[in-house]
């Protein structure tokens, strides 16, 4: 009887597909931001094809952005310094590409934390495994000067997003229906 239910939730586990990660994210992740990410293919979707309407090197970037395949994150360690730029994809405009800013990523023993130390818009969150290409990331939109708040405080500083890694020195976090200005946020990370 017991190699049968083993069976049984192996086979759950492995045909889950889209299935948010188990464990702590499962516990601390609002009910809103599990339906971002459950819809968060049809709002990408919808998202970047509004982009197409926005300026032609804007879009060319964006499609440069997002072009590479993904890589696995279990190789790579993000803690250091990183350049990071937001592009809001879709909602108010068709793709904005704000300038580089600086953010840092952190491991305090329980996984790797983020913190974007600059520019008026800011996030500090917490990755969460959710495969081997993908992350989950629970943080907390502010604006510089504001105290940051808890995850968890309200629809309008929760962020719920996918981080994919595509090389070496590259990696992003896609926020599907932000609370403010866009469809899709992209936050993109280099060295």
């Amino acid at each position: 009887m017991h190699l049968r239910a083993f069976l049984f939730t192996a086979a759950a586990v492995l045909f889950a597909g889209n299935a948010l990660a188990d464990g702590a994210v499962q516990k601390l992740i609002t009910a809103a931001d599990k339906a971002r990410l459950v819809k968060y293919d049809e709002t990408r979707k919808s998202a970047l094809a509004e982009a197409k309407a926005g300026l032609a090197r804007e879009v060319k970037e964006l499609d440069t952005l997002l072009a590479p395949p993904l890589v696995a994150f279990s190789d790579k360690d993000l803690t250091g310094n990183w350049q990071c730029r937001t592009i809001k994809v879709g909602g108010f405009g068709p793709l904005v590409i704000y300038d580089w800013f600086k953010c840092r990523v952190t491991d305090d023993g329980s996984g790797w934390m983020l913190e974007k130390t600059t520019g008026s818009q800011r996030t500090k969150g917490r990755f969460y495994d959710d495969g081997e290409k993908r992350s989950i990331y629970l943080g907390s939109g502010f604006v510089a000067g504001e105290k940051v708040q808890r995850y968890g405080a309200g629809p309008k500083t929760d962020q719920v997003g996918y981080a994919f890694r595509t090389g070496s020195n590259a990696w992003r976090i896609e926020f599907p229906a932000p609370y403010y200005e866009s469809k899709l946020d992209i936050i993109e990370f280099k060295r």
